[in-house]
């Protein structure tokens, strides 16, 4: 490997992590350096400056690799072992120093470190545990830092990043155990499960120290989170969705990203040759927040896939749920219940807390589900209100027409 200086391994190195999704800072605790002591600051789900990528990907902290050099060949990896990239590594002390400067300059809050791995993953790991020990007790940094473990570290190792980092995140890679022993044999479902298991467990015991002994130090306060990727093997939503949801129910995950498959460059030859639409993995988005926040089942948003399994891609999926559960509408806004209400589609959990706020004091209109709501022509089909009742319902509801999504960068 050729000498490179920190510019230039900086831009190889941000440049390899923009394939890592999970990187958004919510969830955390407040953290500030007031009394003028410490570097930085967190504020609970706040604090943090998002910017994008031209892909839309979010690279809102310092987002890095430690290195892109890799004993694993993970085919659709682009940092793997076979893979005809140029390589670079940092040292610990180079993050250190880089995420400091650019905190000063204010461009970034925080950091979010990956690697690849090198000589071991104990080694590897104890470079990631080493930036995130030094940013905090060496220079006493209280912005936000989310590290990328490495499930075959030492359990210790992994530990230890939860007792410096805010979210700590293990990937699952693949939604399948097939699709991982295929594409990364290297790799096992196994020890990554045991280590999101080990790590729940941990988390729990820092929250039960913490809310017994006010003086007991934090553990990874912002939990923590997974990935896998969609498109790389033959996984339906469906069962996307299914394991997402296993994934939340045992190890309490806080979230779980989906990163669209990109045929790097020198793509393996087992792939497909043309990467999945970005709206499959903006639709798997919208059946994640079903799930977590709209009170459905993951057997409840698999029925709103087509026969192949799919989510459809030209509406979404609490709409293709209710246009097959015709028989739970109309809903009438001035009784239903709140899980009823959540089940409307265009009604999501804030106008629904508003129109049952409202509701107390006087029975809705449509003209005050307007001030309430902003997609009142979405939702009529789909309510009832005191001077309102549909009559054909959704058999007049007419999807938008299937188009193409368009390649925003294709040559």
């Amino acid at each position: 490997m050729s000498q490179l200086d920190v510019r230039q391994k900086l831009a190889i190195l941000a440049d390899a992590a923009k394939y890592d999704a999970s990187c958004a800072s919510s969830g955390t605790k407040a953290r500030d350096s007031r009394g003028g002591t410490g570097m930085g600051s967190t504020a609970p789900g706040m604090g943090i400056c998002h910017a994008y990528a031209p892909d839309g990907r979010c690279i809102s902290l310092l987002k890095i690799l430690l290195t892109n050099s890799c004993i694993f060949d993970c085919h659709y990896c682009i940092n793997r072992k076979s893979s005809n990239v140029r390589r670079a590594r940092f040292t610990a002390r180079e993050v250190v120093d880089l995420t400091l400067a650019f905190y000063r300059r204010n461009y970034i809050e925080g950091l979010f470190l990956s690697s690849g791995i090198i000589r071991s993953s104990n080694y590897t790991m104890e470079q990631i545990v080493e930036v995130a020990r030094s940013l905090r007790e060496d220079h006493d940094f209280r912005g936000y830092i989310h590290l990328k473990t490495i499930p075959d570290a030492d359990p210790e190792l992994v530990h230890q990043a939860g007792v410096h980092a805010d979210r700590v995140s293990i990937n699952v890679e693949l939604p399948t155990r097939a699709g991982l022993s295929r594409l990364a044999p290297e790799k096992s479902a196994e020890r990554i499960e045991g280590a999101m298991k080990g790590m729940k467990a941990a988390i729990l015991d820092g929250a039960d120290a913490k809310a017994r002994y006010k003086c007991a130090p934090e553990f990874a306060p912002a939990g923590q989170s997974t990935q896998m990727i969609v498109g790389a093997d033959a996984a339906t939503d469906s069962a996307i969705v299914q394991r997402a949801a296993g994934l939340y129910d045992r190890f309490g995950l806080r979230r779980v990203y989906y990163s669209a498959f990109s045929p790097i460059p020198d793509a393996s030859a087992v792939l497909p040759l043309v990467r999945p639409p970005l709206m499959r993995e903006h639709r798997l988005y919208q059946a994640d927040w079903m799930i977590r926040f709209y009170g459905f089942s993951s057997a409840e948003v698999a029925e709103s896939a087509d026969g192949s399994g799919n989510l459809p891609l030209d509406i979404d999926p609490k709409l293709a749920w209710a246009l097959k559960h015709r028989e739970t509408f109309p809903v009438d806004v001035n009784r239903a219940p709140r899980e009823l209400l959540l089940r409307i589609p265009g009604l999501g959990v804030r106008a629904v807390d508003r129109i049952l706020a409202a509701r107390v004091h006087r029975r809705l209109r449509l003209a005050d589900l307007a001030r309430l709501t902003r997609s009142l022509a979405r939702l009529r089909p789909f309510l009832i209100a005191a001077d309102w009742r549909p009559t054909l319902l959704a058999d007049r509801l007419d999807p938008r027409p299937k188009t193409e999504q368009l390649e925003l960068f294709a040559a």
